[in-house]
């Protein structure tokens, strides 16, 4: 293993629009010299250190929103980035009129990325592009500024989420209508914020071309192997196959907790004994780590690779005042090393956001010698595979991170929490394809809309007198619905690829976890039902796929 340099000295140079302009003639001049190979190079080089920057700039904003400085450079990055892609489309445009020559170089699965890509850009859209960047940007610094009064202490968001999963209903209640006052003082801002995104990404697909904006988040998504009707259809299959089984489940935990009625603050609250918690703090769960994937991987790269991000400082776990909410991995393309983020709060969902993020990592640095830095990472519903893969996979091991004696409750608790999340995944992927073909819908219709769809796929879903989620607000906690459209329906589909992998390693735990090294290993060098086909797992769109998997984890539940 190659040793890789410490996060803190990470420097990369500075991009201006001037650097950028001299690097992009400077590859037009070797493809006016018939270089096309050595133009493709050039033109890979020059996008890994743009993303390795800009990467670096984002994920130093997350770390810290409250930072001036960092807030400065992140507008900045947001701002040079429409001119680093008018670059980037014009030079595909220009290498895919020798499609033929440029598939022996870069393969015919890249060429489709790119023909992708171009449809997605235009000098026109640039300013439009760089004001949704902001606009997201207000949405993270808003949740991230939370300062919630609750149990004698002042709590972001992240910080709350204990005493929403508390085994006393009481406290959880409490903390339910703490969590959703923020949202409700925020409610106009949080409204008007996704109102100008909506109508901005309407406007963006009007100016290139398209009928509306989900054929152009589609390709924004660089989904090419299926379309809005394959995803409906599996929408429809979690209704039809996962919702009554999520609701049984749901009543079942009512009765054994003696509950009158489930409330929605009840949910989180899946362990009748109380919700497993870690085995420790921070330092004690990185520590138990490793001895895990080294014993998940014996002999292999996962334990040393964890150590490397370890030592190196490739990781920033703690939950702390101005920190972005969530958890992500990111990667700098130039170093060949991921970076682990999170915000651990005491509860299992540290276990779970970990385990989630290093199976990204772990697919990241297993790719990271791929030739184009277009296969690094695949598109989202496959990266999806290698995260919530991790989190099942784990689950041999996983007892070095639970408290004592809890591990088979945790198993059981990750597997219902599961099944439960398919329907709500499934119902943010609605929302957003009927937002998008109805981009005029006033405040009060989105949250309408959302309500309707809340009863569709979440039928058991109790407010209660939490009046603002009770009227529809729920989607606005949801980042992804303001800051990636269309990336949700992702999770949904890799889960189900996800429990695919939980079954096969019952049977063969060393075999399975080689197809899941492999499939990291793959990274993005094909499309997503093409990767599946390679490693013996079965299409999410294929009728059967979700109903085998469900059927099998009802039988593990019910035994």
């Amino acid at each position: 293993m190659t040793t890789m340099p410490a996060f803190s000295s990470l420097r990369f140079d500075r991009p201006t629009a001037e650097t950028l302009a001299a690097e992009y003639d400077a590859i037009g001049r070797l493809l006016d010299a018939g270089d096309l190979a050595g133009a493709v190079a050039a033109f890979d080089l020059t996008r890994r250190r743009f993303d390795s920057w800009a990467s670096l700039v984002h994920l130093q904003f997350s770390r810290d929103t409250a930072d001036e400085a960092a807030k400065a450079e992140r507008d900045y990055a947001d701002a040079l980035a429409p001119a680093a892609a008018a670059h980037e489309v014009a030079l595909k445009r220009r290498l895919l009129d020798e499609r033929p020559a440029l598939e022996a170089v870069v393969g015919p699965y890249v060429a489709r990325l790119w023909e992708a890509d171009i449809t997605t850009f235009d000098p026109r859209i640039a300013r439009d592009l760089e004001e949704e960047a902001r606009l997201g940007a207000e949405y993270t610094a808003l949740l991230a500024s939370a300062q919630i009064a609750f149990d004698g202490q002042t709590l972001n968001l992240s910080g709350l989420v204990p005493y929403l999963q508390s085994a006393d209903r009481e406290t959880r209640h409490a903390a339910e209508q703490a969590r959703w006052a923020f949202f409700e003082a925020n409610g106009a801002t949080l409204d008007s914020l996704f109102d100008r995104l909506v109508k901005l990404r309407a406007g963006m697909a009007g100016t290139l071309g398209f009928p509306g904006y989900t054929p152009l988040g589609y390709r924004r998504m660089r989904r090419t192997d299926y379309g809005p009707s394959d995803v409906a259809a599996f929408r429809e299959r979690i209704v039809t196959h996962v919702v009554p089984l999520v609701a049984s489940l749901l009543k079942r935990r009512a009765l054994e907790m003696g509950w009158d009625e489930l409330r929605a603050w009840d949910e989180a609250l899946i362990d009748p004994k109380g919700n497993p918690d870690p085995a420790g703090d921070h330092d004690v769960l990185l520590e138990r780590a490793q001895a895990m994937f080294e014993a998940l991987d014996p002999g292999g790269e996962m334990g040393p690779f964890f150590a490397e991000m370890t030592r190196e400082g490739y990781m920033d776990l703690r939950n702390r005042p101005a920190k972005a909410g969530g958890g992500f991995c990111t990667s700098f393309p130039t170093v060949g090393m991921p970076f682990i983020f999170a915000n651990f709060n005491g509860t299992h969902n540290d276990i779970g956001v970990f385990t989630h993020e290093m199976g990204h990592a772990f697919q990241n640095w297993k790719s990271r010698t791929l030739p184009l830095a277009d296969m690094l990472w695949p598109t989202m519903e496959a990266a999806e595979i290698h995260s919530m893969g991790l989190e099942f996979l784990a689950w041999p091991e996983i007892g070095r991170l639970v408290e004592d004696g809890a591990a088979d409750r945790y198993r059981r608790m990750h597997l219902i929490d599961s099944l439960c999340f398919l329907p709500y995944g499934a119902c943010v992927d609605h929302f957003q394809h009927e937002i998008y073909a109805r981009p005029d819908m006033t405040p009060e219709e989105r949250h309408a809309l959302w309500q309707r769809l809340e009863k569709l796929y979440m039928p058991w879903r109790n407010w209660g007198d939490l009046a603002y989620p009770g009227k529809g607000g729920r989607w606005q906690a949801q980042m992804h619905i303001y800051r990636s459209p269309f990336y949700y329906i992702d999770y949904t589909l890799a889960l189900c690829c996800a429990l695919q992998l939980w079954l096969g390693s019952r049977v063969d735990r060393k075999g399975t976890m080689e197809t899941y090294k492999a499939l990291c290993a793959a990274g993005g060098s094909k499309p997503f039902t093409e990767l599946l086909a390679e490693a013996g797992l079965v299409s999410p769109f294929e009728p059967g796929a979700i109903v085998e998997v469900v059927q099998e984890a009802e039988a593990v539940l019910l035994r």
